[in-house]
């Protein structure tokens, strides 16, 4: 079996098709972005970005126009999941996976808090009671 790698770009600078995606997200007055770099979590991008739209059909638009920058930009999307019910829709942009929701759907999953290892979800951090360790049974 052939693996192939991808050159990693550094963090500090953007990636031309991060650049289109963020231009799209606020030239549509996305609200809330968030930018994630995954890049030491998992394989499947390198960036991953979070925004949120104030109803089902600004969501829509939302993603309409990434896709619509990135393909001007000289990318094509690899597909987009949810445009339907517009609630969170997705687009797959290879190196860059861009997550438009509403902000309940946003809160309900808490991707943030799922991605970004640095940050721990404000209600786990208040509702996990602090537990004694286990010990072991001897035998």
């Amino acid at each position: 079996m052939i693996t192939r790698t991808r050159p990693r770009r550094s963090p500090e600078r953007a990636s031309p098709l991060q650049q289109a995606v963020t231009a799209a997200l606020d030239d549509m007055k996305a609200v809330n972005v968030k930018v994630l770099d995954v890049r030491g979590l998992t394989d499947i991008a390198d960036v991953m970005i979070i925004a949120s739209g104030n109803s089902d059909r600004h969501v829509r638009s939302i993603a309409d126009r990434v896709v619509e920058k990135a393909k001007a930009a000289g990318f094509r999307p690899l597909g987009t999941e949810g445009e339907r019910d517009g609630e969170w829709v997705l687009v797959d942009l290879q190196d860059v996976v861009v997550h438009v929701m509403l902000p309940r759907v946003r809160e309900f999953y808490g991707l943030e808090y799922l991605w970004d290892a640095g940050v721990a979800a404000p209600e786990a951090a208040e509702s996990v009671p602090h537990a004694a360790p286990l010990r072991r049974s001897s035998p």
